[in-house]
């Protein structure tokens, strides 16, 4: 009968069933190591040769290239379990944080910082983001009378920074503090050049992990002294008291990787946006058009700044993936052991999906139809079981930034960087000195 057929449950591909994944030719990866190009580069050769499941022979073994909306939520948001994380460069700066954990230590970690970070948890913050806000807009207010020349991605590290130290502690950002985690910064920039098994690091960078974990023990044992304290720290020292594998380095751990996640990409998200709006001015009028200040008209536009500035630079650009198991990943045959890479960054901006997608066009966020609806076509904070756990959090401190600064300040930039350099991050490759005009 048709309901027994339609109930019935759909049968698995056989392990390892389907065609091989294609794989760019050696010549082609020999031209590009030759001439020292940039990964993305490579990647973006294999996508646009080969499609949306791509190999590229790096070592012995090829790499599994995936781009292509389908088998990115095959991969990232049906199958979470068949293609893991594993080790991780992150590991050296987070330890056995949320971003670096996996199995069941994971997911653990991860139910315990979930409830912060959803609309009942993110209330207890909204106090805090929109105190680090002011703070730097009451920053810009005297930039912008004194004419004093500054650096965008160094106040929008700040911002971030102060945002999220406030979220941890309680507390807004010091001075001493925020010198100390410049190091994170550092530390991050420095991660594509060093051995992904942690041996062998530089001094310098050995000096900043050790400024960072001087900060750290600093602040949780200013949570332990406090016990009044609502903060996420404060979470997490409870968390220590209730469950013993919650050790003080699991707490650093913690600490450390929602210092790195919490302001890192945030502050590159804000840089880039100013950035656009430089090079895109009619954006830039777009927002006060769209309604009064405080309105849901105005908030929707800044948003839609926001996402597609997240479009052109998501918050990873390469998320790693490991074949745990055989699978048939949208017709290719994917063997267990297989290196994988998702990249949100060569997604966002296949023509196929997004039309001229080197334009910025925030109209593409808040025109009905204008985005593809498939939900692997854009993925900045991720899919699936781990997709960003603070996207909330992000969202809402850009946009309360966005609504304070945007309609007083222009940064007039004195030089703009040549292009980006990617890294966790893809960044700015240089400083963007500005000073302020009118709005």
């Amino acid at each position: 009968m048709a309901t027994e057929a339609h109930s019935a449950p759909v049968p698995r591909p056989a392990a390892g069933a389907g065609r091989p994944v294609p794989e760019l030719p050696a010549e082609a990866v020999a031209r590009w190591q030759a001439r020292k190009g940039d990964l993305v580069e490579l990647f973006t050769q294999a996508q646009r040769e080969l499609g949306g499941v791509a190999a590229i022979r790096l070592g012995p073994r090829p790499t599994v290239l995936v781009t292509g909306p389908e088998a990115v939520q095959h991969l990232l948001g049906r199958h979470p379990e068949r293609y893991v994380k594993r080790s991780h460069r992150a590991r050296m700066l987070a330890g056995e944080g949320v971003l670096c954990a996996t199995g069941e230590a994971w997911k653990r970690q991860r139910r315990l910082l979930q409830s912060q970070f959803t609309g009942t948890g993110m209330r207890r913050y909204e106090q805090r983001i929109a105190g680090a806000a002011r703070r730097t807009a009451d920053r810009w207010a005297q930039y912008a009378r004194t004419g004093e020349r500054f650096d965008v991605a160094e106040e929008m590290r700040h911002f971030a920074l102060d945002t999220i130290w406030r979220a941890l502690t309680g507390h807004p950002l010091d001075d001493r503090t925020d010198r100390e985690l410049a190091a994170v910064a550092r530390v991050v920039a420095a991660m594509p050049t060093l051995p992904a098994d942690g041996a062998g690091v530089p001094a310098a960078v050995a000096a900043d992990l050790a400024r960072i974990d001087a900060v750290a023990h600093a602040a949780i044992d200013a949570a332990r002294r406090a016990p009044e304290g609502d903060g996420l720290l404060r979470v997490l020292v409870e968390a220590g008291e209730e469950h013993p594998e919650y050790t003080d380095r699991l707490i650093r751990d913690e600490l450390v990787t929602l210092l790195v996640a919490g302001h890192e990409t945030t502050a590159t998200t804000l840089t880039w946006l100013f950035l656009l709006l430089d090079r895109y001015p009619e954006a830039r009028a777009w927002v006060p058009a769209a309604g009064p200040a405080g309105s849901a008209e105005r908030r929707e536009a800044v948003q839609a700044l926001v996402n597609e500035t997240l479009r052109l630079y998501p918050s990873a650009w390469i998320l790693p993936r490991h074949a745990a198991e055989d699978d048939t990943l949208v017709g290719h045959r994917i063997e267990a052991g297989t290196d994988i890479v998702v990249s949100p960054y060569l997604t966002h901006r296949d023509p196929a999906l997004w039309p001229d997608p080197e334009r910025y066009d925030p109209a593409r966020f808040t025109t009905p139809g204008a985005r593809p609806a498939h939900l692997g076509s854009y993925y900045p904070f991720g899919l699936g079981a781990r997709a960003c756990l603070g996207t909330q959090f992000a969202v809402r401190e850009t946009t309360a930034l966005l609504e304070l600064l945007l309609p007083a300040h222009r940064p007039r930039f004195l030089s703009t960087p040549a292009g980006a350099a990617y890294s966790i991050t893809v960044r700015p490759d240089g400083p963007t000195p500005a000073v302020l005009t009118g709005g």
